[in-house]
């Protein structure tokens, strides 16, 4: 039986990021999923990380983005308005999050290490002239999901 999380409090903000540095420090599946919504934003993204997924690779053969390939360095964090940490690696992850301390930039991490970080990502249903983000601070992200896929069938139906 999987333990659910102790949500955080929290305070729904929508940032404005367009134009606006922004690092991601990792390449799979989860780090395509941030770095989509950092796009949608209009964010300046920046990948560092060894190895990209198929979804990464095309979004940085399209010069949807910048890559570094290597390893995360503490340097990286320097001048980023938000850091994703999403490497399948903990103290890598742990090690981003203190970097993004230091260096006073928002930081989240999508694994253990998630309440470390300054922020969570909300599930996000985008409509043209709409955005709506829920969370549970944290608690259970099937939850916030679920929620997210029966609001997004729920406004389908509807003249927005």
């Amino acid at each position: 039986m999987r333990k659910i999380s102790q949500g955080r409090k929290i305070l729904p903000v929508s940032l404005l990021l367009e134009g606006k540095p922004c690092l991601v420090v990792g390449g799979g599946t989860i780090a395509a999923r941030k770095i989509g919504h950092l796009l949608a934003a209009g964010a300046a993204v920046t990948v560092v990380s060894p190895d990209l997924c198929a979804e990464v690779a095309q979004l940085k053969k399209d010069r949807a983005l910048k890559h570094k390939s290597r390893v995360f360095a503490a340097a990286d964090v320097k001048g980023q308005s938000v850091v994703f940490a999403v490497t399948d690696n903990g103290p890598v992850n742990l090690a981003v999050i203190k970097a993004c301390r230091r260096a006073r930039v928002l930081c989240s991490a999508a694994d253990a290490h998630w309440s470390e970080g300054d922020f969570v990502s909300p599930a996000v249903i985008r409509k043209p002239g709409l955005v709506v983000a829920v969370s549970t601070g944290g608690e259970c992200c099937a939850r916030s999901r679920v929620i997210k896929e029966k609001l997004a069938h729920y406004l389908a139906g509807q003249k927005l």
